[in-house]
């Protein structure tokens, strides 16, 4: 009997261990995408009516120069006026019924379809995004430039992190000769790395086309087929604006491209606070939203109801200096007002938050993605882009940085989820058995029940005491963080694309990308 006693106990504490550490199923888990954000409002309704009126006023009386052909043509014969000066002035009322015929929610696709996002409402979904010129190297702590297979590795990282929702690019390919074989690479490169969805953008119109047929042979095989416009897992992230006020021409003729293939957009605005927009924090949001606006007319002018969000990013300049501080809380407050504005009028938000100053992965570069992320996400942003990876104010993007933000996220998200508060949870019923019973909560099938639906915990992130970490080796979150990378990028390369889909993506198309770990 004496033999079998420990036996017995130590079978019984694996099996517990095992109950508390099984993972629930995802529907069930602490957070999830698309949780209710909203919390958070730093403005009031008449402050967000008076930016509003004063956007419409901007788009109706100064409007935008630079405007092409097409949108010219199309805001004109729906009563707006081109003038002397080449400027296109947008009525309040052709502005106020595109808003109505706006998309209000879509879903952007996953590749798998367990990774479909509902965008809209107060709907809150992490996503990456950026166009760094550098990576990060862990081991030198030195920054290189970055190329193509970083796009890949990036994405084989993000498709293990659970709590990031949304894979845009992050880095620009350096090592691509051509903007062609940059639009191309970039798009198959971020397609093939995960199964969740992605976004990129474009140089040329003509490739937008070229790369939505790329896009539905993946899906099906089939080159003809039509299969993208009905699944869109890509958004383009298209900056339309040359601000203060300016349509980019390029990017509007890609603009109009996305519209007639299908694709998703976030039509996005990044003025600088002091260089090209108002220093003002009222006076950035006012002009971005008016850009904002004049492009959302336009692509509903198009096509009523395409799937669009909103991309007011109201970026801030130290002016001390004029460098970027996407750390700063100003950057904060501007991108959660930004939400809070475009959530209040009714349509998709997408803003961006996590755009660290700091070019290490450490103590400032978390204050600052903490403080910006958190707000973002509190005030209900549809899509919280750049929120993971990035740091040097955008110029660089890390691999480690990913993991380490991806814990954070979960805490993040772990907020927005707030408190649920009924007979169950205020537990009356569990201390009363505790009270009368072991005098502790540990072991109470409550306890239990909740531990993975109730608490997230890190992937990284370091919770043992002192002397316990000290025995683990000491090892900083960075370490821990690379040995994450490695073990994914050491594993199974993505396998969702068929491999006779992907040969004829390459007997079409410039891929240069080499599929190797």
């Amino acid at each position: 009997m004496n033999e079998e006693i420990p036996s017995k106990r130590a079978g019984g504490r694996s099996a517990r261990i095992a109950k508390r550490a099984a993972p629930p199923p995802p529907e069930s888990r602490a957070v999830k995408p698309g949780m209710s954000g909203g919390s958070f409002q730093p403005l009031s309704i008449p402050q967000m009516e008076k930016i509003f009126d004063s956007a419409l006023d901007l788009l109706e009386k100064i409007g935008m120069a630079q405007a092409i052909p097409e949108f010219v043509d199309l805001v004109t014969s729906n009563g707006g006026t081109f003038t002397s000066e080449e400027r296109l002035l947008f009525p309040k009322d052709l502005v106020r019924s595109m808003i109505d015929a706006a998309a209000k929610e879509f879903t952007l696709f996953g590749f798998d379809e367990k990774h479909n996002l509902e965008i809209g409402g107060d709907r809150v979904h992490f996503s990456t995004g950026g166009a760094a010129v550098l990576m990060l190297d862990h081991e030198t702590s030195s920054f290189r430039e970055s190329q193509l297979k970083d796009i890949f590795n990036i994405g084989r990282v993000i498709e293990q992190l659970d709590n990031i929702h949304l894979y845009v690019r992050t880095v620009v390919a350096r090592d691509m000769e051509s903007s062609r074989e940059l639009d191309f690479n970039t798009a198959y490169a971020a397609m093939i790395s995960t199964t969740k969805p992605i976004g990129t953008s474009f140089f040329h119109p003509d490739h937008v086309h070229e790369i939505s047929q790329m896009f539905n042979i993946a899906l099906t095989g089939d080159p003809n087929s039509d299969e993208f416009r009905k699944r869109p897992f890509c958004i383009a992230n298209n900056t339309f604006v040359v601000p203060p006020l300016r349509f980019a021409e390029e990017s509007t003729l890609c603009m109009a491209e996305q519209v007639r293939v299908g694709m998703p957009i976030n039509l996005l605005s990044a003025g600088q606070a002091g260089a090209t927009s108002p220093a003002t924090l009222a006076g950035s949001l006012t002009q971005a939203l008016a850009e904002c606006l004049a492009a959302l007319t336009c692509v509903n002018l198009l096509s009523p109801g395409h799937p669009c969000t909103m991309g007011m990013w109201p970026f801030v300049s130290d002016l001390r200096t004029g460098a970027m501080s996407g750390g700063s809380g100003e950057e904060a407050i501007l991108n959660a007002a930004a939400a809070q504005l475009v959530n209040w009028i009714g349509l998709p938000s997408g803003v961006a938050a996590g755009m660290a100053d700091s070019k290490l992965p450490d103590n400032q570069a978390g204050h600052e993605k903490g403080t910006t992320v958190t707000l973002a996400a509190q005030a209900g942003a549809n899509i919280v882009f750049e929120s993971a990876g990035m740091l040097a104010s955008l110029l660089s993007c890390s691999l480690e940085a990913l993991v380490v933000d991806n814990d954070m996220l979960g805490s993040i998200a772990r907020t927005v989820r707030g408190i649920e508060v009924d007979d169950e949870s205020v537990a009356v019923e569990v201390i009363k058995d505790v009270i009368e019973g072991p005098g502790h909560f540990l072991g109470h099938p409550q306890t239990l029940e909740v531990m993975q639906t109730e608490y997230v915990y890190p992937l990284v992130g370091d919770r043992l005491s002192p002397d316990d970490w000290k025995d683990a080796g000491s090892l900083d979150v960075r370490v821990r963080a690379n040995s994450k990378v490695l073990e994914i990028l050491s594993s199974s390369l993505p396998s969702h694309i068929s491999s006779d889909a992907d040969s004829l993506i390459r007997e079409m198309f410039p891929i240069r990308l080499i599929l190797e770990n």
